[in-house]
C-alpha cells in the first residue's frame, strides 16, 4: 500500500511514498504552465516505476501553496478527485511547511533555530512563511516546526526589512525560491532548498496524521487571480430608467 504525494505549488512534483514514508518514486518537472498535462503522465510513471496500481493507495497528500492560481488549483483539483474517485482521504499540507521541514534536515537546524521559508509569488513578490524548529527528529523520523508567522505575500525587500535579528535562540536560515530570485534582498543559506519535495510533504501529512491534526486541502491564494471575469454592463434603458 503506499501514498501518493502532488504539489504544484511551482514545479510539477509527484511522489509515491509507502504507509511509513519509505521513498517509492519520484518525479519533478520544473514546468510552470502546463501542470495539467503534466501531471497525469506523471501520475502513472511513479506507479508504473513501484509496481503498483492506483487501487493500491491508502491516501493522497496534496500541497495547499500558498502559490498562483492556476497550477495550485490543478493539484488540488486532481488530488481531490482521485481521492473521491478512490474512496481513500486526501490530506493537505502547505507547502511551504515542507520547505521548512526540508531545511532542518538539509541545513542540520537545532531546536529554538528559524527558518524564514521565501517562495516565487511573481510581480516581484514573494509568498513567505516563518517557522521555529521545536524537534530536529520528530515522530516517523520527521522534523517538526511551528509557524510563528505567515503564510503572506509581499515584495521581497520588505520581507526583508521586518525580518529582525535572528531567532533569539539560535540561527534563521533563509530558503526557497524567492531568496534565489531576489538575492539583493534575500540571502539564501548555502545548500538550502529551493522547491518543495513531494516526498518531505507526504511524509509531513502522515506524522500530522498520526498526531491527530487537521490537514485541510483548502488553498492558500493569498491574493485574487490575475484573470477574472468581467463585470456586467448595466444596460442603457435601465440606467436611464434608474436616473429619471
Amino acid at each position: 500500500m503506499a501514498v501518493l504525494s502532488i504539489d504544484t505549488s511551482a514545479a510539477v512534483a509527484v511522489a509515491l511514498v509507502s504507509d511509513d514514508g519509505a521513498r517509492l518514486a519520484v518525479r519533478t518537472v520544473d514546468e510552470r504552465r502546463r501542470h495539467a498535462e503534466q501531471l497525469a503522465p506523471m501520475i502513472a510513471e511513479v506507479l508504473a516505476e513501484a509496481g503498483l496500481d492506483r487501487s493500491d493507495l491508502t491516501a493522497v497528500v496534496a500541497g495547499t501553496g500558498p502559490a498562483p492560481f492556476t497550477g495550485l488549483r490543478v493539484g488540488l483539483v486532481t488530488a481531490r478527485t482521485l481521492a473521491l474517485a478512490l474512496g481513500v482521504p486526501v490530506l493537505g499540507v502547505p507547502s511551504v511547511d515542507a520547505l521548512a521541514v526540508q531545511a532542518v534536515a538539509d541545513l542540520g537546524l537545532a531546536p529554538d533555530d528559524e527558518v524564514l521559508v521565501a517562495t516565487d509569488a511573481r510581480r516581484r513578490e514573494v509568498y513567505w512563511a516563518r517557522y521555529r524548529v521545536v524537534a530536529h527528529e520528530g515522530p516517523h523520523g520527521v522534523p517538526v516546526v511551528e509557524t510563528l508567522a505567515g503564510p503572506d505575500v509581499g515584495r521581497a525587500a520588505d520581507v526583508a526589512a521586518a525580518l529582525g535579528p535572528e531567532g533569539a535562540d539560535g540561527r534563521l536560515a533563509v530558503v526557497g525560491e524567492g531568496a534565489a530570485l531576489y538575492p539583493d534582498a534575500l540571502v539564501a543559506d548555502e545548500d538550502a532548498p529551493v522547491l518543495p519535495d513531494p516526498v518531505v510533504l507526504a511524509r509531513v501529512a502522515l506524522q500530522r496524521r498520526a498526531a491527530g491534526h487537521e490537514l485541510p486541502t483548502e488553498p492558500l491564494y493569498l491574493r485574487r487571480p490575475d484573470v477574472q471575469e468581467p463585470a456586467r454592463a448595466v444596460p442603457a434603458t435601465a440606467a436611464t430608467a434608474g436616473g429619471a
